[in-house]
């Protein structure tokens, strides 16, 4: 008896220390965004080009689950799960949802508290223009101030033109440099979610404007790696990485990349191979993201 007591436990304790890696192997897998860029995009397509919302809602349920939403300025794919539905009168979360997309949308706060359809689904759940306001004014406050005050400097320097040439200053971008790779280093990505879009005092803060020079520079080689770690982890929109390569591409007339900065002639010439860069850093295919972007800009359009 005493044997079979002696395995019991000797089993037990293999058992607890499998688990035990198992849970901790979980919790330092990170999950790759890349593959929720792609996902998203595979979903979109079921709703935007096959009028099929209902699957598109289903499979947006299961990744909102896997994932935490972004929610990219053009795809809108947590909004629109949401909205999709309340319209088909879908279980979506309800207020919890609805709570949890306000700080996704806060960045473009001076923009979206113009759409009247977006309080109107807010009311439809219990939660008025003043809650939401609230929300708003929380998230500014969980913003990072220092990185907020460096990046604001930042940015006026990155403007700024040589009083004699007229052109941005090159010295100025080396040095917006060495601030990003001191934040990597000790902050992560200065996304959205860490600086806002603009300051308290008007500065606009678009990374993607940044990240434009930091393809000017030496230090662009660094970048194009070190910047990939942040599209994996959900920081960094595919679209800003592209368009930091397409500008070191542009200036020194090499072969497209992503051809977001492409003609039309140029993308014709080789568009397997560039929808198939897009697709690595989970970014559409041309056509698709032209026509995202035509309809994005004409409901924007549509909602003045």
């Amino acid at each position: 008896m005493n044997n079979y007591k002696k395995i019991y436990f000797q089993l037990s304790g293999v058992f607890l220390l499998i688990s035990f890696s198992i849970l901790t192997s979980c919790r330092n897998n990170k999950l790759d965004y890349i593959a929720y860029y792609n996902r998203v995009n595979s979903i979109d397509s079921t709703y935007r080009l096959k009028n099929d919302t209902l699957t598109a809602i289903k499979q947006f349920k299961k990744l909102f689950r896997q994932y935490q939403p972004r929610n990219d300025e053009r795809m809108e794919e947590y909004e629109n799960y949401i909205k999709f539905s309340d319209k088909y009168n879908k279980n979506f979360g309800n207020k919890k949802s609805l709570y949890k997309l306000i700080p996704l949308v806060a960045p473009y706060w001076k923009f979206k508290r113009e759409d009247s359809d977006f309080f109107k689904l807010y009311k439809k759940y219990g939660i008025d223009s003043i809650t939401i306001e609230q929300k708003v004014v929380e998230w500014k406050k969980s913003l990072n101030k220092q990185l907020i005050d460096s990046f604001r400097i930042a940015f006026i320097r990155d403007q700024a033109k040589d009083s004699i040439t007229g052109q941005q200053s090159f010295y100025n971008f080396r040095k917006n440099a060495k601030l990003l790779k001191w934040t990597l280093n000790n902050f992560g990505y200065p996304s959205m979610q860490k600086i806002g879009l603009e300051t308290d005092d008007g500065v606009f803060m678009p990374m993607l404007v940044y990240l434009n020079h930091m393809g000017q520079i030496e230090d662009y080689e660094y970048f194009k790696t070190k910047l990939l770690e942040y599209i994996k982890s959900g920081d960094l929109p595919p679209r800003d990485y592209a368009e930091m390569v397409e500008r070191h591409i542009q200036i020194n007339h090499l072969k497209p990349v992503y051809g977001v900065k492409s003609t039309d002639e140029e993308i014709f010439k080789d568009p397997i191979n560039i929808n198939r860069n897009r697709r690595l850093i989970g970014l559409q295919s041309i056509k698709v993201r032209r026509k995202i972007t035509k309809e994005f800009l004409k409901n924007n359009l549509n909602k003045k």
